[in-house]
């Protein structure tokens, strides 16, 4: 899964991961858990919490089954990242681009959601903003799907894309 903060993306990947019966790896409370840690803020911790994520994710792999990763996945290093893994596992890698085309509704609900994990700061709108600018152009195939639309009708092109991929 990717998309900005606030789009819907964590909503949608734990839909897909209960009609797959897949677990969902996500980035934002492997971070929160190191800052909780006491690992300073000022340190990487997001790559560390894509990297943590990625470890958990290889080992669910080993075991024959589906895993679903949860993070804005921004930049090309982070989507290189999952290529890399599907390729170490032999598995074949589907990515889902989650966006909003109504920015009012995407401010709504980022400024609106209450996700409760502990130590975890939530974006402003003016760090999606930067975030957004920072979005580099995708060059790998995968399904865009837009919350403007509702969940049951995302959570059936998004499993139509990933049995497309068996």
């Amino acid at each position: 899964m990717a998309g900005l903060p606030g789009v819907g993306k964590s909503a949608l990947a734990e839909a897909l991961g209960g009609a797959l019966s897949a677990p969902v790896v996500s980035v934002d409370p492997i971070e929160a858990a190191l800052w909780r840690a006491g690992v300073e803020r000022t340190q990487p911790t997001g790559l560390a919490a894509y990297l943590a994520a990625e470890a958990v994710a290889d080992g669910v792999l080993a075991l024959g089954q589906t895993v679903i990763v949860d993070a804005v996945n921004a930049v090309e290093p982070a989507r290189r990242q999952w290529r890399a893994l599907a390729a170490r596992q032999h598995v074949r890698l589907a990515f889902i681009e989650v966006v909003c085309s109504s920015p009012d509704l995407h401010r709504s609900r980022l400024e609106q959601r209450v996700r409760g994990i502990e130590g975890f700061e939530e974006p402003d709108w003016n760090a999606v903003e930067r975030l957004r600018a920072e979005y580099e152009p995708w060059i790998d195939r995968r399904l865009v799907l837009d919350t403007v639309a509702e969940m049951p009708a995302n959570l059936k092109q998004a499993l139509e894309f990933v049995a497309g991929l068996r």
